[in-house]
This record gives C-alpha cells, structure tokens and sequence, in this order.
C-alpha cells in the first residue's frame, strides 16, 4: 500500500477516527518496542505502555487526563539511537515510538498525513524485516516482488483496511468500538513482524 493509496484510504477518517487509526497501527507495533526494551534494558517500557493506553482512554472518554505534549518528550526518551545500537531489533523498536510520537501529534491536531505516515511507517517496518531475513540470491525485482506478496505484508494491509473500515461511518468513538479496536490491535501480543514481548 503505498502513502498516496493509504491517504486515499483515510479520506474516509476524520478527526478523532486518525487518531484512532494511529493509536491501533502504534499498537501493533508496540511489541517490538517491549522486546527490544526488555532485551538491552533500554527505555521504560511501562511508561510507554502508560502513555499509549492514555491515548486510547483519550479515546474512550473514560476521563482520564494526561499532558500529552510532555509524553511527547517521554516518547522521544525512548526512542533507540541507531547509531549506537547496531543491530536489526532497534529499529523496529524505534518505528514503534515514532509511530507513538505521531500518534499523539494527531491526537493534539488531527491530521491525515500524519495518520498515514504512522501506517506507511508500519508497512515499511514489515517491508524491512522481510527483506533481512530474505534470501540474499534474489535480484531487486524479485526481492520487491517477495515483499509484496509475502503473508506479513498482506497480513498488516489487511489489518489497516480493518481498522479503517470499523472506523468509517461512525460518528463518536464509543467505549465498546475502542474496546474492539485495541483487543484486535493488541492481537494476541504479536506485533506487525510476528514478535512478542514475552
């Protein structure tokens, strides 16, 4: 899906469906965060944790209040430097909080470019593991066309087409559609590369 198709797709979304769009694609993707965090005790994953759980309270109007412009500066704390972790996992780690960061961005301001940065961010995650753990015979043809059809990639299209198409239409985020949208963006505890924090 490419970010001119997946803006396209988002024309459906409006103000607080980006948000929600966001939060679910971010929560997909957290795992990778947790492992990382877990493994190289970098971070503070349960402040992360804390922070994204915000986000879909925010959602839910459940009351509960949190200053999301100082998360930001929590987020960006979190966010793996690659220039010092010189290994495959930090970088999906990092896509997660960058894709937390802009989240919170459309929280504060909605905003369709960003909620399509989040899900292209996501797609590209996958697209990258793919490609590390391909077979390194393939011509660049061949690796493009691997990528686009392997189950992983259809696997994460399918689940932002999903998230898009629960969001469409509805016009108040009520607690069961949340509900329903963080259990099958939660999806078991396995993120869009197929790890778990545990």
């Amino acid at each position: 899906m490419s970010q001119w198709l997946l803006e396209n797709e988002l024309k459906a979304l409006d103000g607080w469906q980006l948000s929600a769009f966001s939060v679910a694609v971010t929560e997909r993707m957290l795992p990778n965060f947790a492992l990382f965090s877990s493994l190289l005790d970098f971070g503070d994953r349960h402040q992360i944790r804390s922070i994204i759980d915000g986000v879909w309270n925010k959602l839910s109007n459940t009351g509960a209040t949190m200053n999301f412009e100082v998360q930001q500066v929590n987020v960006e704390a979190n966010m793996p430097d690659l220039d010092v972790f010189d290994m495959y996992g930090a970088s999906p780690a990092l896509d997660a909080m960058v894709a937390l960061y802009s989240t919170i961005n459309c929280l504060l301001e909605p905003n369709r470019t960003e909620a399509a940065n989040v899900g292209n961010l996501s797609l590209e995650c996958v697209a990258t593991y793919i490609e590390v753990t391909a077979d390194t015979d393939m011509s660049d043809e061949e690796l493009l066309r691997y990528i686009n059809d392997h189950e992983m990639m259809l696997q994460e299209e399918r689940f932002q087409a999903e998230v898009i198409r629960c969001l469409t239409g509805v016009k108040h985020p009520s607690n069961g559609l949340i509900k329903d949208l963080k259990t099958l963006a939660a999806n078991d505890g396995i993120s869009n590369i197929g790890v778990s924090e545990g």
